[in-house]
């Protein structure tokens, strides 16, 4: 995804040093270039090594000790940067940042770049919110500087609030954002996109559900925004943080919850994604009471779920509709069958029981099969690389 781009990434010395190695190889995974400057409190909490194990260049720290090339270092460095990351970022890099203090090749070579420049912010939840730190990051965003907020929780002295460093994930995916404003091929579409489980009651402590995690819907969901369409993300429970750029996040429990949240946003949307594992039965019956252990069995009735597919599909009209189908046997044939009977554009199907693919996994095997019948199969590839084939077949059809 971040091929020939490069990611000069800047780390000061606070306690969150070690969440940067995330940061190294999450970028690194994504075939970004990327080179690692350190101030040296920085190396009081983490080696060089490692950061140079990580990005497999090597770490600058010292502004006088012997080059490992005949360029001037900060200027080589500050002219490669497509993007600038300062993470973590303390009060004392971007108050030197602030007011064009250089005296350190982290700040002497941020203040070379003509790249974009990203900061993300840790520190105590006090000093972030004392009113210089927030006069110098409001003068750097007037620059034109990009902020990763920080989150709240326990920070590491003990106090609770404001202050913690972004998720590696959320700076990834701004690290992302700002490489891929000039590629937005999905740009200004609307595209609604279900994820993951959904849970449907018996009592209050008991549920029927599935072993969808959400991966792959979140997945297209993150590539989708990237390519800078306006998602509307319909999620079932997860465990996973859900993209920061989506425009927007309905989160939802049972089928008629997801069924409701759909139509409600339907028709501000061009393209439908259902990749979430509706449950297609529920308990005919709720119990407002937790139901007690007897001698006896227990037998639940259950109802059918509305086909959520099947219904957008009798009032599709225009719009594009993408089903999905996890199968454990004749995966062609269901597959082919639901794309008739929901009046899909295409359906992306995976075999359940093919290793690296379904539920829980970080890639997928899948085969995309068309209203014509048209079969296309792709080997195992990452839960990203699927979903850009997905929004690819999409952008097609959205250009006839």
């Amino acid at each position: 995804m971040l091929k020939n781009k490069t990611v000069v990434i800047g780390v000061s010395g606070g306690i969150a040093a070690y969440k940067a190695c995330d940061i190294v190889s999450r970028l690194k995974k994504l075939n970004a270039n990327v080179h690692v400057i350190m101030t040296k409190g920085a190396t009081e909490f983490v080696t060089p090594l490692t950061f140079q194990s990580l990005s497999q260049n090597y770490v600058v720290s010292d502004m006088f000790e012997e080059p490992k090339t005949w360029d001037v270092e900060h200027i080589s460095l500050a002219k490669k940067a497509d993007v600038f990351l300062i993470a973590p970022a303390t009060a004392n890099v971007i108050g030197k940042v602030a007011n064009g203090i250089c005296d350190d090749m982290l700040t002497t070579t941020v203040m070379a770049t003509t790249g974009k420049v990203l900061i993300a912010p840790a520190m105590n939840t006090n000093m972030y919110k004392n009113p210089i730190l927030q006069r110098n990051i409001n003068t750097l965003k007037e620059l034109g500087y990009n902020f990763v907020n920080p989150e709240s929780g326990r920070l590491a002295c003990g106090d609770e609030g404001e202050g913690k460093l972004a998720s590696p994930e959320v700076i990834v995916n701004k690290v992302i954002e700002l490489l891929d404003n000039e590629d937005k091929d999905l740009q200004g579409k609307k595209i609604l996109i279900t994820a993951g489980p959904t849970v449907e009651s018996i009592d209050p402590v008991r549920y029927i559900t599935n072993r969808s995690t959400g991966k792959m819907g979140y997945a297209i969901a993150k590539i989708a925004a990237n390519r800078g369409a306006d998602v509307t993300l319909v999620s079932g429970p997860t465990n996973i943080d859900p993209p920061s750029n989506i425009k927007k996040l309905i989160k939802i429990q049972s089928a008629e919850d997801m069924y409701n949240a759909i139509i409600d946003n339907f028709d501000e949307n061009q393209v439908i994604i259902k990749s979430a594992a509706v449950a297609d039965y529920k308990p005919k019956t709720y119990s407002n009471k937790k139901i007690k252990k007897s001698n006896d069995d227990l037998v639940i009735e259950l109802d059918r779920n509305k086909d959520i597919a099947y219904e957008l599909g009798k009032i599709k009209n225009n719009k594009i509709l993408v089903g999905f189908a996890a199968e454990t046997n004749d995966l062609i044939e269901n597959a082919k069958g639901k794309v008739n009977k929901k009046n899909l554009d295409f359906i992306v199907a995976n075999d359940l029981t093919e290793k690296g693919a379904g539920f829980g996994t970080d890639t997928n095997i899948v085969k995309i099969i068309d209203r014509e019948g048209n079969i296309n199969k792709y080997p195992q590839m990452k839960k990203d690389e699927v979903a850009n084939v997905i929004l690819d077949k999409v952008k097609s059809l959205l250009e006839k």
